[in-house]
């Protein structure tokens, strides 16, 4: 079997801890012949915790499946050209969004942006030094996909979209915060290029996920494990719902499907 996990809220918690029956669990089910890929929605510069890729993994999807690494080597990687980046930012920043590029790399932000902002203060105290500030880099940008801030109406937020509708599918987070995708990418895309690099058919795969925004990666997987105790519903979209993060969900859904 190939085992697909998100990070927040399904390997560890807000404050980036993780429980020892999930790495127990996770090393557990390697040991036993399966292979177990992250799948994240985050860049791949942004999936640097020590403590999370110490667990070992066989692989990473990030970027909701424009990259992909099997044994520590890049397989594939979806770069948005640079012509089409400067057109992002630029009508974005004209409707008053505050973009942050990702990539393999680097995430580009401007600081000014986001200064007491809670989510961005996350960002920043993450990355160090593998943030770069957006206008010093024009044009130059590793840039597989974005999140924007943003604060105006809805129906202007919209019209934004519809400009990009060509480029990019969109997930609303909240009301002030948005994520763009390209076109043809999500965290299900990235299980089936996983098949297909591993000649595995996709019925023989389990993806594990706390939200919304996993719901593609529920439905892709031969089997859709949704975590219990989150604001979402996702009985759906999830062929079993375990127990919450907290209460070491990863760990008993492993058992419960005789992976471990």
């Amino acid at each position: 079997m190939v085992l697909f996990f998100d990070i927040d809220g399904t390997l560890w918690n807000y404050k980036n801890e993780i429980s020892d029956k999930t790495i127990e669990g996770i090393r557990a089910a390697r040991k036993n012949g399966h292979k177990c890929f992250i799948n994240t929605g985050r860049a791949r510069a942004f999936v640097t915790n020590e403590n999370l890729l110490g667990i070992g993994f066989d692989g990473i999807v990030s970027a909701c499946g424009t990259m992909i690494e099997y044994n520590s080597e890049v397989v594939y990687n979806r770069l948005i050209s640079a012509e089409d980046a400067i057109r992002t930012i630029e009508t974005v920043r004209a409707y008053g969004f505050k973009p942050i590029l990702e990539g393999p790399n680097h995430l580009y932000l401007e600081l000014s942006d986001f200064e007491g902002d809670m989510y961005g203060d996350k960002v920043i105290a993450e990355m160090g030094d593998r943030l770069r500030g957006i206008d010093e880099c024009w044009g130059k940008w590793e840039m597989q996909k974005l999140s924007c801030a943003t604060e105006i109406p809805v129906e202007k937020r919209d019209e934004c979209f519809e400009k990009l509708s060509d480029l990019y599918d969109y997930m609303i987070h909240s009301d002030t915060v948005v994520e763009m995708v390209p076109k043809g990418f999500d965290k299900g895309v990235g299980i089936e290029k996983v098949c297909e690099l591993l000649g595995e058919d996709i019925s023989n795969t389990f993806a594990f996920g706390d939200s919304i925004n996993d719901k593609e990666m529920l439905i892709a997987a031969g089997v859709g494990v949704g975590m219990g105790g989150t604001y979402h519903d996702l009985s759906e979209y999830a062929d079993y719902i375990t127990a919450s993060l907290d209460d070491d969900g990863i760990w008993k859904a492993l058992k419960h499907f005789e992976l471990i």
